[in-house]
């Protein structure tokens, strides 16, 4: 059998209970099959990335141990997605959604084909990943990026707290 993988997913919501939507995407996540959920952060509300006017997000990060190859984690990532009632509207770019799931992170793999892009093509100016990533990993660091650290302090600023 061939060894797990290590993927790194943004969960986001702010529709129709953002929190348990975040909630019930990590349980989601734990029963893929051949994964493990290896690491998850806490909740942060943050406010919208966006020009459409919309309620704060609810973020957060998981990290799994997987042996699902990354097009197919993409595809179950999207099953989730849709199970959430997730809408995607032609030519709206971060607007309002029940969840959203981002394979951010698979190993140290740069891909780049029309359905994925690894590392995320916008990770580094997405604090609201970097901050839980590095609340499950302080040490972490992105091949093709770098340090956790030095990517939050390049990061645009961003309203963003930590959810108890």
């Amino acid at each position: 059998m061939k060894a797990p993988h290590d993927a790194w997913i943004g969960l986001g919501a702010n529709l129709d209970d953002p929190q348990q939507q975040v909630r019930r995407a990590f349980d989601e996540l734990a029963a893929l099959p051949d994964s493990e959920l290896a690491g998850r952060s806490s909740l942060y509300r943050s406010e919208p990335v966006s020009d459409i006017p919309q309620d704060d997000y609810i973020n957060a990060v998981a990290r799994l141990r997987t042996r699902l190859a990354p097009l197919e984690l993409l595809d179950a990532l999207q099953a989730i997605e849709r199970a959430h009632r997730r809408r995607r509207i032609p030519g709206v770019v971060n607007g309002p959604r029940t969840l959203d799931l981002d394979l951010l992170l698979y190993d140290d793999l740069s891909l780049d084909e029309p359905r994925l892009t690894l590392p995320h093509p916008r990770l580094q100016q997405r604090r609201f990943v970097l901050q839980p990533m590095q609340e499950i990993d302080p040490a972490l660091r992105i091949a093709q990026l770098g340090d956790i650290d030095a990517l939050i302090a390049a990061a645009p600023p961003l309203r963003l707290r930590k959810l108890r």
